[in-house]
């Protein structure tokens, strides 16, 4: 580790977990960004746009692309808001539904492999210094 520093590390196993994520979603068609977007979405209820670019970390712009392709491929539609006419319900459809619960799936399969490989201390250390630089970065203690 010497020679790696913590931001390497960091974006050298974020990008594994990605690349993973990707192409286990590519055999139904899909990407981790839409994963991660259709577990965003409640199930039955819908949620509103803005919400899920806060829960993704998003930027509007990025969640757009993101929205539009997921309405192209037939898994969501979007729905005036009835309690803010200026906002709106992003709803999954049957089929978003269905990929929603693959994508479900595939999550708790990583969750359940990584936590039989790795002991419980260790994952608790990861945890605490995941939020940890995560809370350097957002009070601004670094930059």
């Amino acid at each position: 580790m010497k020679d790696k520093t913590i931001d390497y590390i960091l974006r050298a196993t974020w990008q594994a977990v990605a690349r993973m994520y990707n192409e286990e979603a590519s055999k139904f068609e899909g990407s981790m960004a839409i994963g991660f977007a259709l577990l965003s979405i409640d199930k039955e209820d819908g949620t509103p746009s803005t919400f899920i670019s806060s829960r993704m970390g998003m930027e509007a712009t990025s969640l757009t692309r993101t929205l539009r392709t997921l309405e192209e491929k037939g898994l969501i539609t979007k729905k005036k808001n009835p309690e803010d006419g200026r906002g709106v319900l992003i709803y999954l459809t049957p089929l978003g539904k269905q990929m929603r619960e693959q994508s479900k799936i595939t999550v708790l399969k990583f969750n359940e492999v990584v936590k039989q490989n790795i002991p419980e201390e260790k994952l608790q250390h990861f945890m605490e210094v995941a939020d940890a630089i995560g809370d350097l970065i957002s009070e601004k203690k670094i930059f």
